[in-house]
């Protein structure tokens, strides 16, 4: 093979591989936000009574709370069992710990890069708030953010009062999946 044709298909290659890379990130991206929208009418039929309504026949979860950042403009579903496949469509609570906008310790959780992108904005004093099924909404404020080694990091389950950690990977800007390092923002009941 010539060398000119051995640079072309090493460039057609990098070519095709990029956007092969490229168009996955772009379908992972749109997948997150086009379950936003379908959540969304998850919810309402939650608020007016439904339960464990799924938002697409397939769906292995439901819509279990609203979260919204009133100073980000941020709102997010918050989607029940923090598994693999609910993760890819929002966040999630974690199974165990108490229903988020509850008395207890509520723990979410989600993926740094879309839906949980927000948290690095977060600091001690800001607003959250929680929609719960019922309707009724809870207020938190930040109370601190840290850096956990997953490895050897426990949050604790049971608290007074109403309490809220979200969790996202950690560093958010880094382009390789996964590692031990998370990201939490502790937050209690604007009312303790």
């Amino acid at each position: 093979m010539s060398k000119p044709n051995l640079f072309a298909g090493a460039g057609a290659f990098l070519i095709a591989l990029g956007l092969w890379q490229g168009g996955e990130a772009a379908y992972i991206e749109a997948k997150a936000w086009l379950a936003q929208d379908l959540l969304d009418s998850a919810w309402s039929d939650t608020l007016g009574g439904a339960r464990q309504v799924k938002p697409w026949l397939w769906a292995d979860t439901w819509p279990g709370a609203l979260l919204t950042v009133p100073d980000l403009g941020v709102e997010r579903i918050v989607l029940a069992g923090a598994s693999g496949r609910t993760l890819a469509f929002g966040p999630a609570h974690l199974d165990g710990t108490a229903p988020a906008g509850a008395t207890g310790h509520a723990v979410l959780t989600g993926h740094r890069d879309t839906h949980f992108s927000f948290l690095r904005d977060l600091t001690p004093g800001m607003a959250l708030r929680v929609q719960r099924p019922d309707g009724d909404w809870r207020d938190y404020r930040v109370a601190a953010t840290e850096v956990l080694d997953a490895r050897n990091a426990r949050l604790a389950a049971a608290v007074d009062g109403a309490h809220l950690t979200l969790v996202t990977c950690y560093p958010f800007d880094t382009i390789v999946p996964g590692g031990p390092l998370r990201y939490a923002v502790y937050a209690r009941a604007a009312d303790q």
